[in-house]
């Protein structure tokens, strides 16, 4: 099995963004070990595509056009990485934010992936799918997603709401290693890691995100998994340990 993480770009975010408990955001207080560029977040937008030898299957697709002019590049990653984009048969969202979901359609308009043959959108949050009017054409096609339901024999969904309410990571297993792709569960990995209590102004439940969050980071440090992550610094995937107060991430 081979995990090729496809880099989509990046987005530029005010610390503002992140939020302390109580919804409170960083002012001066800001760790020093956070870097900013011209005084904003750097976001890496990472997808991830599982090759069990015998199809692809896509996790999350990018934005496409439709955020930023720095974001959409998922296409050509995915050339970069010399990957046929008609081996990719099935794609499947951790959320339904633009910049995951988005790249079902190429800027011009055409298929991202015309050999699409399974569309997998977390259940809950279906109906967050169907509303965006520019992925209309594949509104009938998505398929529910459940927590614990696999995606083959080697992919299983785990459920991870807090970020968005249908939230999903999936945890892959090969040859007795496992990787955990988890989506958003990170925003700033130069701060979250130290201090997972801090959330994100996104987080539809900030509460549960901070849960998410621990309940994750401690599966994956205490078990030795490997994670990859959507936001984490492009490649994005690394292994994750415990400090006396916290967790670090360990980069590939």
């Amino acid at each position: 099995m081979t995990v090729t993480s496809l880099r989509d770009g990046y987005v530029d975010m005010p610390v503002r963004r992140l939020r302390q408990p109580g919804d409170k955001p960083f002012g001066d207080d800001l760790p020093p070990q956070v870097p900013l560029f011209d005084g904003a977040l750097r976001l890496s937008v990472n997808a991830f595509a599982i090759d069990d030898g015998h199809e692809i299957t896509l996790i999350d697709t990018g934005s496409s056009n439709a955020w930023l002019p720095t974001m959409g590049l998922l296409p050509q990653a995915l050339s970069e990485a010399k990957i046929a984009i008609d081996r990719i048969r099935s794609v499947a969202f951790t959320h339904t934010h633009l910049d995951h979901i988005q790249g079902l359609i190429l800027p011009d308009g055409r298929d991202g992936f015309p050999q699409l043959v399974r569309l997998l959108v977390p259940r809950a949050e279906l109906d967050m799918f169907r509303s965006e009017a520019r992925l209309s054409r594949f509104h009938d096609r998505a398929q529910p997603l459940d927590p614990g339901q696999r995606l083959s024999a080697s992919i299983e969904a785990i459920a991870t709401p807090g970020h968005e309410i249908g939230h999903t990571c999936f945890r892959v297993m090969s040859r007795g290693e496992t990787l955990l792709v988890w989506g958003d569960l990170v925003h700033v990995p130069s701060l979250q890691f130290d201090r997972p209590e801090v959330a994100w102004e996104f987080d539809a439940d900030q509460e549960q995100a901070r849960a998410t969050r621990l309940r994750i980071l401690a599966l994956a440090a205490d078990n030795a998994y490997f994670v990859a992550g959507a936001h984490l610094d492009s490649p994005g995937v690394g292994r994750i340990s415990r400090t006396e107060t916290g967790f670090r991430f360990e980069p590939l």
